[in-house]
């Protein structure tokens, strides 16, 4: 599956610990059009590189997909 335009939510909804960014802030890399601008660069942290598009993450909108990210960062935050 290929990322929609326009969504980000990989880049909002959960935090990057690499990048000291809390969930729910937009990444600093991400540009107007909500892409990274460091997408395929060295300096883009291993974990952004791991998080691949899925229809069960994504589902049918961008909406569906900052929430099911929300959902499962909460679900893996330690204590």
């Amino acid at each position: 599956m290929d990322c929609r335009p326009g969504c980000g939510a990989c880049c909002i909804a959960p935090s990057i610990s690499s990048l000291n960014k809390p969930a729910g802030e937009p990444c600093r890399h991400l540009d107007a059009e909500l892409r990274c601008r460091i997408f395929g660069q060295p300096e883009r942290p291993a974990c952004c590189g791991g998080l691949q598009a899925s229809p069960e993450m994504c589902g049918l909108s961008r909406e569906h997909a900052l929430k099911w990210l929300a959902d499962l960062e909460v679900l893996t935050h330690p204590g």
